[in-house]
């Protein structure tokens, strides 16, 4: 038996064939243990023949062709059913797989006897996600976000899906993604997330065209939504778990025509439509519970899309558009081979103020002034503030496109602001380190710049970490203020951490082995035992400016000099 089948569903895919076909070609599994399937779907421009050539010319593509269906659910079906490999891959027919995808996927699969193995994503139709946080070896949906990853492009065992007749919708069915990945994630026993390497490439086409990409009507599309909760609600008794699992429709999928900014961007009976399409749902298709466990600002557009006030949304999604992320780094500074960065991001208000919360009589209120005139949300009340507030920095790899996320979490917690004000913020000492922080990999030489993601009462926002004065008071000018630059690995590279870019952004420069060369001025800094560094930055900066100046002009003299040996 073949280890993997790679099944592509295509439909007048033109020229992303070509540009599609050398990544499934050439994955380092190698061509005897795994094989192509193209299912055309009826094709009328030249793809039939096309991937006719590519069976020719590769003994382990194989090409199906079918009349048109109309939609990727039935090639899919098909290509299942003619599989040969332990277990199927699915790939749109404008995407990619990186070269040992199949590889690491597999391994992963077999090491854990998976039913499903989601793989990194990556490309330009992919964010950040911290799905792929951390490679998790055996879970299910009931432990870890499998929620958030509704989109099919991942490694099925085939023999699972046979067993519970697992299939996509045929024909054009709305959101057929989301029925097949969440029937398949009720039924699995064990899910493994490879979070260590970069799998799936999900281009967005230049043309527009992306799969399925087809318009449809409010009735039509939330219809399509209505069968992916009855499913859940089918598959799962009432209470937390089936509340959780619905949690991720209702706030992504209906509450996104009333809030920011999508109903600011219609008006009049188009608005009115979506407003009555998704409030009739609301009513009749989620329980109670649902909503309960949404974090204050998304419980409140919930409370106001039941209760029937619609400019109250509107007006809300004008407010909430203005918050802005305050992001402040308190302290930074290379330690034992790491960069540790500490910082605190919180949320303001579009005039400034912070977001806050308010004491009222032992009620915590969701800011009165965010929420003053807007009916029916008035007194809304917090009752755990911290309960939904979690971020993280996040490193961008920006030769690569990819996202990596340091081994921290920040921390929550309420700041008095007097008057019985309070704000919540998250607060934390994340390491960064250039060793381990590519999923246990070094970081790969070029320029990767540093983010902070975080959600705060409902409010997700992310923001550049740049430098502030609070981490830069008493800094060397000529240097930063102390995190400079390291030497990593048994073959040296050199890590230059300082700011950059039009904003002063964090970033580390990591340089291969024959560039690792040392700036003279940043050699005697971090060749230097730590102790002396810091006695003499404690020397320095209790010296008058003009003697301090003097001062740094003749180390760095010395230095030179010395070639470093000082």
């Amino acid at each position: 038996m073949l280890k993997v089948s790679i099944v592509v569903p295509v439909y007048n895919a033109g020229r992303y064939i070509e540009m599609c076909a050398p990544s499934l070609l050439r994955q380092t599994l190698g061509e005897d243990a795994y094989e192509v399937i193209y299912v055309d779907d009826g094709s009328t421009d030249d793809s039939a023949l096309s991937l006719d050539q590519l069976s020719a010319q590769h003994p382990h593509v194989r090409v199906v062709h079918q009349e048109n269906s109309g939609w990727p659910g039935k090639p899919r079906n098909v290509g299942v059913r003619v599989a040969r490999g332990e277990y199927v891959q699915f790939v749109d027919q404008d995407d990619e797989l990186t070269p040992a995808a199949l590889e690491h996927l597999h391994r992963l699969a077999t090491r854990n006897g998976s039913d499903i193995v989601l793989g990194k994503v990556v490309g330009t139709m992919a964010g950040p996600s911290n799905v792929f946080k951390r490679t998790v070896e055996r879970c299910t949906v009931e432990d870890a976000p499998l929620m958030e990853s509704l989109t099919p492009h991942k490694m099925f065992r085939r023999d699972f899906l046979l067993a519970h007749d697992l299939r996509f919708p045929e024909g054009p069915v709305r959101l057929e993604d989301q029925l097949f990945m969440v029937r398949a994630y009720m039924r699995a026993k064990t899910v493994s997330i490879l979070a260590d390497h970069p799998c799936y490439v999900w281009n967005r086409r230049d043309d527009g065209g992306n799969t399925s990409s087809r318009g449809s009507t409010p009735e039509d599309y939330y219809g399509h939504l209505r069968t992916v909760v009855e499913a859940i609600k089918t598959e799962t008794r009432p209470g937390p778990l089936q509340d959780h699992l619905l949690r991720r429709s209702y706030r992504v999928e209906l509450l996104r025509p009333v809030g920011e900014p999508r109903v600011l961007q219609r008006t009049g009976k188009a608005l009115e439509r979506y407003f009555d399409v998704v409030r009739g749902m609301a009513l009749e298709a989620y329980p109670p519970g649902v909503r309960d466990g949404l974090p204050a600002l998304t419980r409140l557009r919930a409370h106001l899309l039941e209760e029937g006030h619609l400019d109250s949304l509107v007006e809300l999604a004008r407010r909430t558009r203005g918050i802005r992320p305050e992001l402040s780094v308190d302290d930074i500074r290379w330690r034992d081979g790491k960069l540790h960065v500490t910082t605190t991001f919180g949320m303001r208000r579009a005039d400034g103020e912070p977001l806050a919360l308010v004491e009222r009589y032992g009620r915590m209120l969701l800011d009165p002034e965010l929420l003053d005139g807007i009916k029916g949300a008035e007194g809304w009340e917090v009752p755990h503030p911290l309960g939904h507030a979690h971020g993280e920095l996040l490193v961008h790899d920006t030769a690569r496109d990819l996202w990596w996320y340091p081994d921290a979490d920040l921390i929550p917690r309420t700041q008095p602001l007097g008057g019985g004000r309070h704000r919540v913020v998250l607060t934390g000492e994340t390491p960064i380190d250039p060793l381990t922080l590519a999923g246990g990999r070094p970081m790969e030489p070029g320029t990767h710049v540093v983010w902070a993601s975080a959600q705060l009462l409902g409010v997700g926002r992310s923001a550049r970490v740049t430098r502030s004065d609070a981490a830069t008071r008493g800094a060397d000018p000529d240097v930063g203020f102390g995190f400079g630059s390291v030497r990593v690995g048994t073959r040296p590279h050199l890590v230059v951490s300082g700011w950059g870019g039009p904003v002063g952004q964090l970033r580390l420069s990591v340089r291969p082995p024959s560039q690792a060369t040392l700036p003279h001025r940043i050699y005697l800094r971090t060749t230097s035992a730590p102790p002396i560094r810091r006695a003499a930055r404690t020397v320095l900066h209790h010296l008058p400016p003009d003697v301090r100046r003097r001062a740094r002009k003749l180390a760095r003299s010395a230095d030179a000099w010395s070639g470093g040996r000082s």
